[in-house]
């Protein structure tokens, strides 16, 4: 236990910095308000903007309309793709029902599948490290489908049979864990020695960035809670990065969601927020941390970020003011 957790000291929370909203959640949320406000309802989104259950509800208060898929979109009307990206089979789809698209995809999710393209390209079978199912890996795979196979672990790896071990590359999902990804990426360099892969790393610096926080606090904290929502993939990575380094922690969607037995015999509180988070409710849980006699709030900035992303093209930031904005996040 840290010295924090001793019994003599005072219950205090650690705020970790940098938290919540990365660039490329921030540019999706813009581009709803912003489409919403230019064009007005009905504005389709494919799927939820970012995986948060707060913000989905704020742009569905708007007058945003979330669907599944772009069948429940009248034809001939505007919709948005996510921030997690989609396949081509989705954008000739939409093509096809004439479709307005505004492309919210994050630039480093569009980076993995140009990446694939290139590698499918070459004739390589492409190793996709990833979460089956989750919507990023799902459009990842449509770019290639006949020439990507998915790995979640290392033991998929060790099960691969591919058709040439001299021409493979690999790629992977942008929000996963770290340490997770260098053991798979490793074993997938042991097995196939000539295997290739991105020229700089696929994992998003705001996912690297905030489990490089938390790896930090482990030794200085008895508890981390996560502001998050349970679909949220990088969320879920904080959870268990903390959980491997020895400290129990806990996800919540927001503070309501906090119960009062995970407090016990815990002096020193970690609070941080997944990349789709807003500020409002680290700032929420904050409060009611407080009301619970964690009176002392020191905030910890590992790094500072510094990151913004264009929006796409014919959109008109200056309609983004006119639009009561999502409480922006501190980086």
């Amino acid at each position: 236990m840290s010295q924090a957790g001793s019994p003599a000291a005072a219950k205090g929370v650690i705020l970790l910095k940098p938290r919540g909203f990365c660039a490329g959640v921030v540019r999706a949320i813009d581009v709803v308000k912003i489409v919403l406000n230019m064009y007005g309802s009905p504005i389709y989104v494919r799927k939820e903007i970012v995986h948060n259950k707060h913000v989905v509800d704020e742009l569905r208060e708007a007058g945003a309309i979330f669907v599944d898929e772009l069948h429940e979109v009248p034809e001939g009307q505007r919709v948005i793709f996510s921030a997690h990206g989609v396949s081509p089979a989705v954008r000739e789809d939409a093509k096809a029902r004439n479709l307005q698209v505004i492309d919210a995809t994050c630039p480093l999710v569009t980076k993995v599948h140009i990446e694939a393209v290139k590698f499918a390209r070459k004739g390589y079978t492409i190793v996709l490290i990833g979460h089956k199912d989750h919507d990023e890996v799902v459009g990842t795979l449509g770019e290639a489908p006949s020439s990507t196979v998915l790995v979640e672990n290392e033991q998929d790896v060790d099960n691969l049979v591919v058709p040439d071990p001299a021409k493979m590359a690999y790629i992977t999902q942008t929000t996963l864990s770290l340490d997770e990804t260098i053991g798979i990426i490793q074993r997938l360099k042991e097995r196939f020695p000539q295997i290739e892969g991105p020229h700089a790393q696929d994992i998003c610096y705001a996912t690297e960035n905030r489990q490089v926080a938390v790896k930090a606090v482990v030794p200085m904290c008895d508890l981390l809670l996560v502001v998050g929502s349970q679909n949220s993939s990088n969320s879920r990575r904080l959870v268990e990065v903390c959980v491997q380094g020895g400290i129990p922690a806990h996800l919540v969607d927001d503070h309501r969601e906090v119960k009062r037995e995970w407090l016990e015999n815990v002096r020193t509180v970690a609070v941080t927020a997944g990349a789709s988070a807003p500020e409002n409710l680290v700032q929420d849980l904050i409060a009611y941390l407080q009301s619970e006699g964690y009176a002392s709030v020191q905030e910890m900035e590992i790094k500072e970020e510094d990151v913004r992303f264009s929006l796409p093209n014919g959109l008109d930031p200056s309609s983004l003011v006119k639009l009561t904005p999502l409480t922006a996040s501190v980086v």
